[in-house]
């Protein structure tokens, strides 16, 4: 019935999840474009000092702006080079036949359920120079010497923004390379082993190729969440000392909330959305096609 029906159908169907789609996302990004383009402080109905790209030629010439982007380089390098690689060794140590796996496959992921409020608030107290318990720790096994600031101190306050945003979300992509890990099958595993290679080799030449498409969403993932990333550093640091912890994001808010230059606050929240954009478009265009053509090949090998 419904392919005799043909367009008119189709239409009905997809109308109200198309209307919702332009009401939340589109219509957005559309008068957030627009208001990028005039000087308004969010209040009077719609902006109408027109000033062009002047707000994207301050940006540009922001030093508070391209230190965004320099910090949120750097936490894009530790994630990819600390937070995921921790997270892939962990899922597979945990995919061993080793005592009371659950439990630790529990405790690890746990953290990730908390909201990053309450993450931020549990280590204000667990990085507070005087009685937090890192510097307590620390003193403890007679290591005053590194006792520190952690959140006041320019030098280390994004090292410790990190260590709390791995420790928040390293379970999740713990879990994620666990089910990947858990979906190889132990056939070739087994092979491998039985033509002689250690388990080096295997991780290698069999675990890490098969692992790749799980691997690079991750690496997606964890790129795009450290764009948007605000809430946790808001309620660590506000961004500060002196901007040294201060994302995208939270200048994004600084302007646009704080001080009423919303035209240049939405002038950075686009310039987050083509960053966004343009890396999402490029990994789908090189990593998830390729991907997806792997997939269906061996799904199509498989019938």
């Amino acid at each position: 019935m419904f392919r005799d029906r043909g367009w008119p159908t189709i239409v009905v169907f997809l109308a109200p999840a198309l209307l919702l789609f332009c009401l939340v996302v589109l219509g957005p990004i559309v008068l957030a474009a627009y208001t990028s383009l005039f000087k308004w402080n969010g209040f009077g109905g719609l902006p109408t000092d027109f000033i062009g790209l002047d707000n994207y030629r301050r940006m540009l010439a922001d030093e508070i702006f391209l230190g965004d982007l320099w910090r949120g380089f750097i936490l894009v390098v530790l994630s990819l080079g600390v937070q995921l690689p921790i997270a892939l060794a962990l899922a597979l140590l945990l995919n061993q036949k080793i005592r009371f796996r659950a439990v630790y496959r529990v405790m690890f992921f746990a953290p990730y359920v908390l909201s990053e409020v309450i993450t931020a608030v549990l280590f204000t107290m667990v990085l507070s120079p005087e009685v937090g318990l890192a510097n307590e720790v620390l003193r403890a096994v007679g290591m005053d010497n590194l006792a520190a600031e952690w959140l006041s101190d320019p030098d280390t306050v994004l090292y410790a923004v990190f260590v709390v945003i791995t420790w928040k979300y390293f379970g999740f992509y713990m879990i994620l390379f666990l089910a990947a890990r858990q979906g190889i099958p132990a056939e070739l595993i087994e092979a491998a082993s039985v033509d002689g290679a250690d388990s080096w080799r295997v991780f290698r030449h069999v675990t890490l190729p098969l692992l790749g498409p799980t691997i690079r969403i991750a690496i997606f993932l964890s790129i795009i969440g450290t764009i948007q990333l605000f809430d946790a550093v808001w309620v660590l640091t506000g961004g500060g000392p002196v901007n040294a912890s201060e994302t995208m994001a939270i200048t994004m808010f600084q302007y646009g909330f704080r001080r009423f230059e919303v035209g240049y606050g939405t002038a950075i929240s686009m310039a987050m959305f083509i960053i966004s954009l343009v890396f999402a478009l490029l990994y789908q265009r090189f990593v998830l096609r390729r991907d997806m053509e792997g997939a269906i090949t061996v799904a199509k090998g498989r019938s």
